[in-house]
């Protein structure tokens, strides 16, 4: 069995690499992407104290996030689309306002 501290580790990694691919990339595809880590790695520390505490309950957790972020890609890829579409690009700092 996998311990507990290399579980976290691991979740803390991705997280951080989630966290530093949003604040440094400028593409929008990118940038959603790095939420999707920063999921995934909460989700590997749900199931990680789940699996050492012995109980199910970061599991049912893992699932409602799993729910949230097949809803959220959705209307993300939606929302990234449209805007591809208006604005001819993905970078962020072209857009930068709400304006059409």
């Amino acid at each position: 069995m996998v311990p507990l501290t290399h579980i976290l580790g691991l979740s803390v990694i991705l997280f951080g690499l989630g966290v530093a691919g949003f604040i440094v990339r400028r593409n929008i595809i990118t940038i959603f992407m790095c939420i999707e880590l920063m999921l995934n790695a909460v989700n590997l520390a749900f199931i990680g104290f789940s699996r050492y505490l012995g109980n199910l309950d970061g599991q049912i957790f893992v699932f409602f996030v799993i729910v949230v972020a097949a809803a959220e890609a959705a209307v993300g890829l939606a929302i990234i689309i449209a805007v591809q579409r208006n604005r001819e690009t993905l970078s962020i700092d072209e857009i930068d306002s709400m304006k059409m």
